[in-house]
């Protein structure tokens, strides 16, 4: 088995527009597809989810506000997964709720 990390992007949006119940219903598709995963024994960390705010640190000591608030898309979030080859990871991937908001999962196998 090797780890390979799903990197989660969504675009970006105003959470303030998002009603409790929708928020409910994604916090709950996000549960069965990793639940999904764990059940499989596949689920090596839970990683997770990133807040917007942040900060980054460019060469020569350069501190901007961050992440990337030019652009149209977020980090969201990752999580490790255990698979015997990527064709596995990229299957585990299929169903992520990132997905279903026009985001996209990186699959990305870790250095041992």
């Amino acid at each position: 088995m090797k780890d390979f990390m799903f990197v989660f992007r969504q675009a970006s949006y105003d959470q303030g527009n998002t009603s409790a119940e929708e928020i409910d219903t994604l916090n709950k598709k996000w549960q069965d597809w990793i639940g999904g995963i764990a059940a499989q024994g596949k689920l090596k960390s839970h990683g997770a989810r990133l807040e917007v705010a942040g900060k980054v640190l460019k060469p020569g000591g350069v501190v901007t506000d961050g992440p990337f608030v030019e652009i149209r898309e977020r980090l969201g979030g990752f999580i490790v997964v255990s698979a015997d080859h990527l064709e596995e990871a990229t299957t585990l991937a299929h169903g992520c709720p990132a997905l279903d908001a026009e985001g996209s999962v990186e699959i990305r196998p870790v250095f041992a």
